[in-house]
């Protein structure tokens, strides 16, 4: 049985998540700020809502993507010098998860970005926890990505792309600011074929943990991403 959390309630242990409805752990709480940056700091995320109240998953494995394997494809690297598409960070998050709430998604009815997950994160984003990083063409918004930063963790939300490769040019200009910033692992969340192109890749929830726990130790909020405008050679 699923237990269900009053906002006073810890989270239970995440052995106890339901490994067979992938990695449901828990019902309810809220979606403040602290109770989703306190699930983070525990290894577990809400993943949308049912009539109103948070489901939090922790699901074993976990897909994570560490920046040094990151997999830059000969196709890739020639978009990215093409430069068909100017990348900034910070400068339309709302834009950036009302995008990824229009996509439609493989095996998904409907998006779990709703109402009220979308307004926590642009509260999380307005604290300084969360961030985006978008891909414009000709001044359109036309991909980007979502996710937070915690110490030396970036725990990625999700993306989407109106045109061919504009989320993986985000991905790739996210990477390499991770790596001039020491942030060491992206949490990915959930297997998906495109992130494993990029080089994520599957650890035991365990072995995420300790590295959750070593990566967070050192840090809180990150300093706010500052860089509107990312202008890099590849």
């Amino acid at each position: 049985m699923i237990p269900y959390l009053r906002a006073i309630d810890p989270f239970p242990p995440v052995e106890s998540a339901r490994s067979d409805m992938g990695g449901l752990l828990a019902v309810g709480a809220d979606l403040s700020p602290d109770r989703i940056l306190l699930a983070y700091r525990q290894g577990i995320f809400p993943w949308g809502t049912v009539d109103g109240y948070p489901l939090w998953y922790s699901p074993d494995p976990r897909m994570v993507l560490f920046p040094d394997e990151f997999r830059l494809t000969r196709s890739l690297a020639k978009t990215l010098r093409g430069g068909r598409f100017e990348v900034r960070i910070d400068s339309n998050f709302a834009g950036v998860i009302d995008g990824c709430a229009a996509t439609p998604r493989p095996g998904q009815d409907g998006t779990w970005i709703n109402d009220q997950m979308r307004d926590a994160y642009l509260r999380l984003h307005e604290l300084g926890w969360a961030h985006s990083v978008e891909a414009y063409a000709e001044g359109d918004l036309v991909g980007g990505l979502y996710g937070l930063a915690i110490g030396r963790m970036f725990y990625g939300e999700s993306m989407f792309s109106r045109r061919n490769d504009a989320s993986k040019v985000a991905f790739a200009h996210l990477v390499r600011y991770l790596l001039a910033h020491g942030i060491e692992m992206i949490d990915c969340q959930m297997r998906t074929e495109h992130l494993a192109s990029l080089g994520g890749r599957e650890i035991p929830r365990d072995a995420f943990l300790r590295r959750l726990s070593a990566l967070i130790a050192d840090g809180d909020r990150h300093p706010r991403w500052s860089a509107t405008s990312l202008d890099l050679e590849w």
